[in-house]
């Protein structure tokens, strides 16, 4: 199990599971950085509510961080549903063959995913020797080629009634695919994101917008100054269980979509959002 695995990882390092964690940078800037809390409006997740002038709309539902457990989440029905990530427990290929079975019975016509750090085999540039000994030869090679009921995004973007999102899986935590190191090779990662970019997707928050995990901060400065940079309407990411929530700065409205808890649990907590069409279907 994963919190087993996890425990045992703390236990081995016996300090900082991300010795890297920006901890001190955030303190620095925190106090001049926007955070209201956005609570969900009902049991369905739905942080705004749709137009009612008649201006077209996509209904968007978000999830991450199912960890094998897809089957138990109840989700909402909609235009586009995102994953962010960690759909699985380490890559196995009989695990993302049942995860694309399983994401058929969602009505979405759009089903956008990109990978998590689980998602073992999926980076081609992963540095493998660094993995943990109990990942070392799993996963599956290119396994994103058996997402065939899905769009997996990878530095790609989809445009959907002129409303563009925008998908990478990069993070900075050590020993797993799309490992980059922080203030470095993740800032020229970031590069990638358009700028007209409407809703963004990662796999790893944003530093300082719901990436606590324990006393460290897991998220990216990188990729915080991109989103304020860029603006876009939403940010969907997941990875940190423990701090699933909503959160806006005035221009952006950050969504730690993970649906395990702590103990990587499914707790069943997508979020739901409308946005705006941009052209007409």
């Amino acid at each position: 199990m994963y919190s087993d695995w996890l425990a045992q990882w703390m236990e081995a390092k016996k300090d900082r599971i991300d010795p890297d964690a920006e901890n001190e940078y955030w303190d620095a800037i925190k106090d001049h950085k926007i955070q209201k809390e956005i609570p969900k409006l009902n049991d369905e997740g739905e942080i705004n509510l749709p137009p009612t002038d008649g201006t077209p709309y996509l209904k968007v539902v978000c999830i991450s961080d199912t960890h094998e457990q897809l089957h138990n989440v109840t989700v909402p029905d909609g235009d586009v549903l995102i994953h962010a990530g960690d759909f699985t427990n380490n890559g196995k290929r009989e695990e993302l063959i049942k995860f694309n079975e399983e994401m058929t019975r969602f009505p979405h016509k759009y089903k956008l995913v990109v990978a998590g750090n689980h998602e073992l085999g999926f980076d081609h540039d992963e540095n493998q020797s660094d993995r943990q000994d109990q990942d070392k030869g799993l996963g599956t090679e290119e396994g994103y080629n058996l997402l065939t009921n899905v769009t997996y995004l990878q530095d790609k973007e989809i445009v959907i009634d002129g409303v563009k999102f925008f998908g990478s899986s990069y993070h900075p935590l050590r020993g797993f695919p799309f490992y980059r190191t922080r203030a470095r090779e993740l800032k020229e990662c970031w590069r990638a994101v358009p700028n007209d970019t409407d809703v963004l997707i990662t796999h790893t928050p944003p530093l300082g917008y719901l990436d606590q995990f324990g006393d460290e901060r897991w998220g990216c400065r990188d990729l915080l100054s991109t989103v304020e940079r860029i603006k876009p309407a939403y940010h969907i990411f997941g990875h940190v269980h423990e701090r699933h929530g909503c959160l806006f700065n005035d221009h952006t409205y950050f969504i730690n979509a993970a649906q395990c808890n702590k103990g990587n649990v499914i707790q069943t907590r997508p979020f739901v959002f409308y946005i705006p069409k941009k052209t007409s279907s």
